[in-house]
């Protein structure tokens, strides 16, 4: 028998599971989705989380639907998106992009953009966008070159992980930590509430001490 609220978390992404764990929530599986993540023509960055956000969750609801498995099932699609002005930074695959994104971000402060979306079992959405700003330190040569060698940026939005060694490099931030990570939590967890997903109670997943 499955759970009255089951989760289908449309992404890979094993920092947004960690995330959703942290907070007691246990996705009945991932779905993650090939979409096109190509900004369109004039495309803001805002625009282009929340876009993508809203393709990934509605693919993998069109899944669920094919295969007649949507009953039960609330689906919930992430972006996250950096940019500096209206320029998005690349996901870093190689070094050289990595390096190239680095030498943009030092010194300056940039934007993140997370987008949410959550389809419920009957199909509607509800969508969100998280803005939070981030600004890091002068980098110099060396900081690059050993961030670089440490293989954290792979497959990051704009060449960095600010869970792991980046978080050196962060002079300011303002607004969600959790969202720069993936997937910002109180705005996950105010969706889900509010199309009646029972999300658990905070701590109720962990025993208290002593």
């Amino acid at each position: 028998m499955k759970p009255a609220s089951a989760l289908v978390l449309a992404s890979a992404s094993p920092r947004r599971l960690e995330l959703l764990q942290q907070v007691g929530i246990e996705p009945e599986r991932l779905l993650p989705t090939d979409v096109d993540e190509t900004p369109q023509r004039a495309e803001t960055p805002r625009a282009l989380a929340k876009r993508l956000a809203r393709l990934k969750a509605m693919a993998a609801f069109e899944t669920l639907r094919a295969r007649g498995e949507t009953e039960g099932r609330w689906t919930l699609g992430a972006d996250t998106v950096v940019a500096v002005g209206r320029e998005v930074m690349p996901k870093a695959e190689i070094a050289d992009d990595a390096v190239a994104n680095l030498r943009i971000l030092s010194g300056r402060t940039h934007r993140v953009y997370t987008g949410i979306c959550v389809v419920t079992p009957g199909g509607k959405t509800r969508e969100r966008l998280v803005e939070s700003r981030v600004r890091f330190k002068r980098l110099s040569r060396e900081d690059i070159e050993r961030y670089v060698a440490s293989g954290e940026w792979q497959g990051k939005a704009g060449g960095y992980a600010i869970q792991g060694r980046a978080g050196a490099f962060v002079v300011k931030l303002t607004g969600s930590y959790t969202g720069i990570v993936g997937l910002p939590l109180y705005e996950t967890l105010s969706l889900l509430a509010g199309e009646g997903f029972a999300v658990p109670p905070i701590g109720a997943h962990a025993p208290l001490p002593g």
